[in-house]
């Protein structure tokens, strides 16, 4: 499914003509450079980094790269894809990049892929509103049902979690998986599950916007912060540095700090650029 950025007026739009004279335009690949554009895999469907709004993918992600693709020269376009087959999106080659609020981890590198290193951001507990459960930490999970969207680091952390409440002789986590996380939002909303681990700038927008504020609220603090990456091919280390110089050139004339103050996630800002940061 072929999606239209924010900012542009839709069809094909987005697939304009390229820009030789922009500042880092010959750092690109000669493929891009050819082509003139740059193909994203991402779900749609995690505000507010990236999701849909009256036909149109907006959020953190999608202004970050209409930014990134002005300083590289290129136009872009998103194809709307499930998770947990962005890598392999990769590897086949449907994709150049991958920007879908996507983790930087050692494992996923192990799969093909290096990240340009873009945002921070840990996981936090999302509840009921009023915290009927009293959770305020992983620990008050023990013995409870949680939701959560599948193929993330939050499943991992619910699975560790999971091990650590057994291994203390308290009940076993009940791990709800979902393909997107909406599901999980609902089984929260529902009151069949106890709580949703959620990335923080996702679980605090669930919390800001879900019935006007009144569904939900995030508990306790963020654990294990990570950084976000954008999903590059191992081998495509061309693109690599090209995206890191334009996103070090964003960060340098403010644009970025002002893209995720328009979204209220400058607790996530990062101010070097790094490639392959993750440290597990």
């Amino acid at each position: 499914m072929l999606l239209t950025a924010c900012g542009d007026d839709g069809g094909d739009s987005a697939l304009g003509k390229k820009d030789e004279n922009a500042p880092f335009f010959k750092m690109l690949p000669p493929d891009v450079q050819k082509s003139g554009k740059i193909t994203i895999g991402s779900e749609v469907a995690y505000a507010p980094i990236e999701f849909m709004k009256d036909g149109k993918a907006v959020g953190v992600d999608p202004e970050l790269a209409a930014a990134l693709a002005k300083q590289l020269g290129v136009k872009y376009d998103y194809k709307n894809s499930q998770f947990d087959s962005l890598i392999t999106g990769i590897t086949s080659k449907r994709f150049d990049i991958v920007m879908s609020a996507m983790t930087d981890k050692k494992e996923r590198q192990g799969q093909g892929l290096s990240f340009v290193d873009y945002f921070r951001a840990g996981t936090s507990i999302l509840v009921q509103k009023g915290n009927p459960q009293k959770i305020t930490s992983l620990d008050d999970l023990c013995g409870k049902t949680v939701a959560l969207q599948q193929a993330t680091t939050n499943e991992d952390v619910a699975a560790a979690q999971s091990k650590k409440c057994q291994d203390s002789g308290k009940g076993a986590i009940t791990i709800q998986k979902y393909e997107h996380d909406g599901e999980a939002l609902l089984k929260l909303k529902s009151g069949a599950a106890a709580a949703d681990l959620n990335d923080f700038p996702v679980a605090a927008y669930n919390a800001q916007t879900s019935g006007d504020g009144k569904d939900f609220e995030v508990t306790g603090d963020q654990i294990e912060a990570g950084l976000y990456g954008i999903g590059v091919g191992k081998d495509n280390t061309q693109l690599q540095q090209a995206l890191k110089s334009a996103l070090e050139a964003l960060i340098k004339n403010g644009e970025y700090a002002k893209i995720l103050a328009n979204w209220k996630v400058e607790a996530g800002a990062v101010t070097d650029v790094t490639i392959n940061g993750a440290t597990s």
